[in-house]
């Protein structure tokens, strides 16, 4: 870093810091208490300084939208899009009993499709994103962020301050909302129950993704070959290969539509009598258990729509909403409506009818395009899963995998290389075993309308606490759209057998690593949370003559946002010594997209000031991707800098105030000494009374090493040098960057406690141990260089 730059991030924390100085004398003046002021936590400082402009996510121009929504068709719609396939042959798998059929499950398909895909999620659901991202973990993530359910208590005030992580005023006269949110808050049950839904909500969606639809037997070959070329253009992202599919698949839906339109005049222009309800009723009443049996069939015209949600991330809501309602939804409402005419005239033919039903001259041309579209359909769910498996990893709820954003427009496009090559095993495996699509229809489904039914239940709840819709409204959603998908859901139940159970078995692997790992993490945070070490250990080691300050600056990793983790003395006691400069470091993730910058970093100083060790919390959304080490460590080093000379204009502040205002009440000894213990909400300036800045600094280091019972001769080992000012601290911490960094971090051995249950040793020292080894490691996650790491062994018992 130059230091033209480090001098002008010094002159504008200059300016600040007098902005700061300038408000606080008016304080003053108007007789504010300054023992009120000091009670301000220091992380409120470095939070206060960056601007609160919130992302608004509509802001993007038409023409981006419009190029989005093209890109949306190659990457979202191949799903839904293929299912004119099969769905008429899994309807009617004993061939068309009765011509009116035809007409009742056309009625069934078009309603089902104007309320799952079109008013469910393109008009309701979408508009649950969380920061523009869609999935299960986005709607937990924006729960958790309006309530306190998350089983991690690291919960801080200063994370709403930031841009993206504005709420509204709570209303007081909506009493319902608050109780119940005040039932929810206190059960433990139900913070279960909400992470077990987003987990088993993500787990269903990547277990039906990699039943990619198979064409026949003689393309088999040709399908896997397909498969892994696709798989392997994964890396260049979904920009490019948004655009690359895109054509392909506005190509498939204007020949089905047209195809569909083309058949409707041919063959009965007739069925259009379908669009009247009754003849649902009519079909159910004609072939009763048969016809709700059907059902599972008919659902398959909608499997797909949950991805236009899942990969919300990489879009945005209206390009979503216009690439539906204008390109795909007329075009399978025609292909279907094509199909029955057809079938009114050829009911025989229900086995092959899309096929069957293509124009002579097209269709060669329509196989070709419907092999490439139906091998694109498995784009959906690929995409969808990087998205999601992003945000469980940044929440804990997933083993660490490598992270790639390829966009730098659009900050939600995500690649995993793991998860892809993971993901075209599978779908090749699949492809082989089933072969064709009428056996790959009985697997189709289950986890897909399992997925829906626990979208509806958590958007239910966002409607009632966040949204604060009328009960009547929240009721009408509920069940109208749980009714019919708890409908639908058991009619697919009758496919178990034939092929249902691969999905299920799927979402259940996976639910149970993803609940597996934030088990372990919460208990490894439970851990240190119950061990951390109170600040009077400080004391201790100050006045240890064994103990050494040597230069450079360190950075000891931790998980906890408040404390002195119980990994400091495990390496005091293997190295005696400590670095000059100490920051304890907290990679913390927000329920939040991304986190701006300049709001990434909090600092605390850890009392007493004469120590030179700081606390810092490193913010970061399921979407922010760290930066490379010598990135991070030069904006941690920068802000450490401007939190430095922020909190010395506030001590000279304070200073002046006092000197000019005798009479204001100061804090008393015993306020003063709460403050400056971890996590009281207080600032750390205030912790000490005697540390006042530059010309009554050494007496300031004085009174506190006195204070803390240890004489200067005892700590003159520990302490480098007295506390200075601004400037002289600013450089002591640049001689410090010039000897190093060092980063320290825990090696834990996580084992069951030898007293606890066979189940949660089997878990922990087995199921975990294997998962942890066969996954990356932290350092690689975290922006730490491997040749300045010292890892420290410590075993965590849970």
């Amino acid at each position: 870093m130059s230091r033209e730059a480090d001098g002008t991030r010094i002159e504008e924390s200059m300016d600040t810091g007098k902005e700061t100085a300038e408000k606080n004398l008016k304080l003053k003046d108007q007789n504010v208490s300054w023992a009120k002021l000091r009670r301000v936590d220091s992380f409120n400082l470095e939070a206060g300084r960056v601007s609160m402009v919130a992302h608004n996510r509509y802001k993007m121009g038409w023409r981006m939208t419009l190029s989005l929504a093209f890109q949306s068709l190659g990457v979202v719609y191949g799903d839904i899009g293929t299912s004119p396939l099969y769905v008429y042959a899994s309807t009617f798998p004993n061939q068309i009993k009765n011509n009116d059929d035809i007409l009742g499950v056309l009625s069934l398909i078009i309603y089902t499709i104007a309320l799952i895909p079109m008013l469910k999620y393109v008009f309701i659901v979408l508009w649950a994103d969380h920061n523009g991202n869609g999935g299960a973990f986005a709607l937990y993530s924006l729960i958790c962020r309006h309530m306190k359910m998350s089983l991690i208590p690291n919960q801080q005030p200063e994370d709403r301050e930031l841009s993206n992580y504005k709420l509204e005023t709570p209303s007081s006269q909506v009493k319902r909302v608050h109780k119940l949110k005040q039932k929810l808050e206190n059960s433990h049950f139900a913070r279960i129950v909400l992470l077990l839904l987003a987990i088993m909500g993500t787990s269903m969606v990547i277990g039906d993704g990699i039943l990619t639809p198979s064409i026949s037997d003689a393309v088999v070959g040709i399908t896997i070959a397909i498969l892994v070329v696709l798989f392997s253009v994964q890396r260049f992202g979904t920009d490019k290969v948004g655009f690359s599919f895109a054509p392909i698949i506005f190509v498939w839906f204007s020949f089905i539509g047209g195809i569909g339109l083309y058949n409707l005049f041919k063959y009965d222009i007739g069925v259009l009598r379908a669009f009247n309800p009754k003849y649902i009723y009519d079909y159910f009443k004609r072939n009763g258990k048969q016809g709700w049996i059907s059902l599972g069939g008919v659902f398959l015209c909608i499997t797909g729509s949950e991805a236009m949600f899942a990969d919300l991330g990489h879009f945005n809501v209206r390009a979503i909403q216009i690439s539906f309602s204008c390109i795909t939804c007329p075009a399978i409402l025609a292909a279907y409506i094509g199909q029955a005419a057809f079938l009114r005239k050829f009911p025989g033919k229900v086995a092959n009818t899309f096929y069957d039903s293509i124009p002579h001259r097209l269709y060669w041309p329509t196989f070709v395009v419907a092999v490439a579209a139906a091998i694109i359909a498995s784009q959906a769910m690929i995409s969808g899963a990087f998205s999601i498996i992003s945000q469980a990893l940044s929440l804990g709820c997933f083993p660490r995998v490598k992270v790639v954003h390829t966009s730098i427009k659009h900050q939600g496009q995500v690649y995993i290389p793991e998860i892809n090559y993971m993901f075209m095993i599978a779908c090749i495996m699949v492809c082989a075993a089933f072969k064709t699509t009428e056996k790959i229809s009985h697997a189709y489904g289950i986890a897909v309308i399992g997925d829906m039914m626990i979208t509806t239940t958590l958007v239910t709840l966002i409607m009632l606490v966040i949204w604060k819709k009328s009960l009547w409204r929240v009721a009408l959603f509920s069940l109208t759209f749980g009714f019919v998908e708890f409908l639908y859901f058991s009619s697919q139940l009758t496919k178990f057998i034939g092929g249902g159970y691969l999905p299920i078995v799927s979402a259940l692997f996976l639910t149970t690593v993803m609940g597996i790992w934030h088990y372990v993490h919460k208990e490894r945070y439970m851990f240190e949370l119950k061990n951390k070490v109170s600040s009077a250990y400080l004391n201790e080691v100050a006045n240890n003559t064994d103990i050494t300050r040597v230069p450079g600056i360190g950075l000891l990793y931790s998980e906890l946002v408040q404390g002195i983790p119980p990994i400091f003395p495990h390496l005091i006691s293997s190295i005696p010594s400590i670095h000059s400069v100490v920051v304890f470091v907290s990679i913390k993730a927000i329920p939040v997209s991304r986190v701006a910058s300049e709001e990434r970093f909090l600092f605390r100083q850890v009392e007493p000031r004469e120590y030179r060790i700081f606390r810092c919390v490193v913010r970061h959304g399921y979407n922010d991707l760290l930066e490379d080490p010598a990135e991070f460590e030069s904006q941690l080093i920068q802000n450490l800098k401007a939190f430095i000379q922020e909190e010395n204009y506030m001590l000279e502040v304070e200073e002046t105030a006092t000197e000019q205002a005798p009479a204001v009440p100061v804090a008393s000894t015993n306020e003063s000494e709460m403050a400056g213990k971890e996590g009281k909400g207080r600032s750390t300036t205030s912790s000490s009374p005697g540390i006042v800045p530059n010309q009554a600094a050494s007496r300031a280091s004085s009174d506190s090493i006195q204070s803390l019972g240890a004489s200067a001769t005892k700590s003159s080992t520990f302490l480098a040098t007295p506390i200075q000012g601004a400037e002289e601290e600013i450089k002591f911490i640049d001689k410090a960057l010039e000897k190093g960094v060092v980063y320290m971090l825990a090696e834990a051995e996580v084992v069951a406690h030898p007293n606890s249950s066979i189940l949660n040793k089997i878990v922990v020292n087995y199921a975990y141990s294997f998962l942890r080894k066969n996954f990356r490691q932290g350092q690689n996650l975290l922006a730490i260089p491997c040749n300045r790491l010292l890892k420290v062994g410590m075993t965590y018992e849970i």
